[in-house]
């Protein structure tokens, strides 16, 4: 077993493991415990009653926090013609479609998410081997996939989110850092529990939000109190 360091004995000292608290309480915990020299993400999880081997119990989607999750979002936005100017405009990182594709495919992928016009997913559709396993590859479910690229761009770079859940069944996301005042972190952790609760399948049976953690980065788990996150999040 992994020897625990000095600093996370000290933040784990402060988690009582036997209680399921409040999300107020947990993100104000998250933040006492994280004590590492660099500005923490702050990320919940959560566990859900579904399966995810039937792609009709897969939970995707997006969500605008309120309060952004306090890093820059490299955007690329893969187009052609006026598109590409009207993406620049809006504030992306990059623009454009060949020199970006040979980029792409000779193994460049510096970019946190990448949109796309309709019109060119044909060929985009080809680095899915690249793009796929990195979370990358543009889709219409979750909006990367549009015309509307100037506004896309304008509310990625905001602070909105994608989320899946693993193979397990677990969702996470990053909800802002650990310098965030607290009322910002709790609203954006409020945010992303609704976002989950109305991304229900209808195929999902039984209990649904299983269970709610958060932790900073580097700091431990902090269980929360499913029945409250889910009635403060309404």
């Amino acid at each position: 077993m992994k020897k625990m360091s000095r600093r996370f004995q000290e933040a784990f000292k402060l988690v009582d493991r036997t209680v399921n608290y409040s999300l107020e309480d947990a993100v104000k915990l998250a933040k006492q415990t994280a004590t590492a020299k660099f500005d923490e993400s702050i990320e919940i999880s959560m566990n859900l009653g579904v399966n995810p081997k039937h792609a009709d119990q897969v939970v995707r989607g997006t969500v605008s926090l309120p309060h952004g999750i306090g890093k820059k979002v490299r955007v690329l936005v893969l187009t052609k013609g006026q598109k590409e100017d009207e993406a620049k405009e809006a504030g992306a990182d990059y623009a454009g479609f060949d020199e970006y594709i040979q980029k792409i495919q000779g193994g460049w992928t510096e970019v946190d998410v990448i949109v796309a016009t309709p019109d060119v997913m044909a060929q985009v559709g080809k680095l899915g081997k690249i793009l796929g396993p990195r979370g990358l590859m543009p889709n219409p479910k979750s909006g990367t996939v549009t015309l509307d690229v100037g506004n896309t761009v304008k509310v990625i770079k905001a602070g909105r989110i994608e989320f899946r859940c693993d193979k397990f069944g677990i969702v996470h996301a990053g909800v802002g850092k650990a310098s965030f005042e607290l009322h910002k972190l709790v609203e954006n952790s409020k945010a992303f529990i609704d976002s989950i609760v109305k991304a229900r399948p209808v195929a999902a049976k039984g209990t649904y939000v299983k269970a709610v953690s958060v932790a900073s980065t580097m700091g431990p788990g902090i269980k929360i109190d499913s029945n409250s996150a889910l009635a403060s999040a309404k």
